[in-house]
């Protein structure tokens, strides 16, 4: 924090040194999450401070601001290039709220039991499947708070992170039973009870969970600050990493350098491994 100021930073992670190549200053408190535009022009962040701001990666220029008063869990823009105006966003009052960020209105709310902490867009951007504290997943179609697909059965837990499978196919969400389960991203959304990932402790913890760009490993972190690779044919473990101390809350593969991965942790450090 500088002069009052959460910074957010990109960095270099292709020459040496790793230098920090821009700093954004705006929110007042922590940031939570940040989510890219399709060409990564433009970038979202949300704050503890109860602001979504919507950034000009080059310029480092705030060009709009969203808020409701609560705190934005997650936010994302709709990957559609026609529908790149379209944002959603899961709050901790148990609301997803729809805006215009062209008009900057809200145009649409979706009800949920608990916080909303994780939106996924499915069916080739035209459906979102959220997650909750109140142990359920829900689809929806764009512009209509009506369920069309409720999920919610006596043994599933919460689902902090959700990643959708590179062929579209399958979602994999972090259960905090220390599972990884898999559910179809089509129609019906059942739960496959074939394919299932554990080995790793998660339990009180919103680890990310992700895709190789290929699709044949699933990755996570974990609250021993571990970073597990399953195959995902098998469901075996193929590797394990110890990334960090303490926690180890988010996981990224590199979209095109298949042997490249970036963890974050709660010790405040981003690690890079080949």
């Amino acid at each position: 924090m500088v002069n009052g100021s959460v910074l957010v930073k990109i960095w270099d992670v292709h020459n040496s040194g790793h230098k920090c190549m821009r700093t954004y200053m705006g929110h007042g408190m922590a940031v939570r999450d940040i989510s890219f535009s399709n060409d990564g022009s433009k970038f979202l962040s949300d704050g503890f401070d109860k602001n979504i701001k919507y950034w000009d990666t080059e310029t480092g220029q705030v060009i709009s601001s969203f808020s409701t008063g609560k705190v934005p869990i997650v936010s994302k823009q709709n990957r559609d290039d026609d529908k790149q105006n379209i944002l959603l966003a899961g709050m901790d009052d148990k609301k997803v709220v729809q805006w215009d960020m062209n008009s900057g209105r809200i145009i649409q709310e979706y009800q949920h039991f608990g916080a909303v902490n994780t939106i996924q867009f499915v069916d080739d951007n035209r459906r979102f499947v959220t997650a909750s504290d109140d142990k359920s997943l829900r689809v929806w179609e764009f512009g209509i708070p009506v369920v069309i697909k409720y999920i919610s059965e006596p043994f599933m837990h919460s689902m902090p992170a959700i990643s959708l499978h590179p062929d579209s196919n399958w979602l994999a969400a972090q259960s905090l039973d220390n599972k990884i389960l898999v559910y179809s991203a089509r129609e019906k959304f059942q739960l496959n009870k074939k394919k299932m990932f554990a080995g790793h402790i998660v339990a009180g913890y919103a680890c990310q969970v992700n895709f190789s760009p290929d699709g044949q490993y699933v990755m996570s972190g974990d609250g021993e600050g571990k970073c597990r690779f399953w195959n995902w044919k098998s469901c075996k473990i193929s590797q394990t990493l110890k990334c960090h101390e303490g926690v180890c809350i988010g996981v990224q593969w590199h979209p095109s350098e298949q042997s490249k991965v970036a963890t974050c942790g709660w010790d405040g450090m981003i690690t890079y491994w080949d």
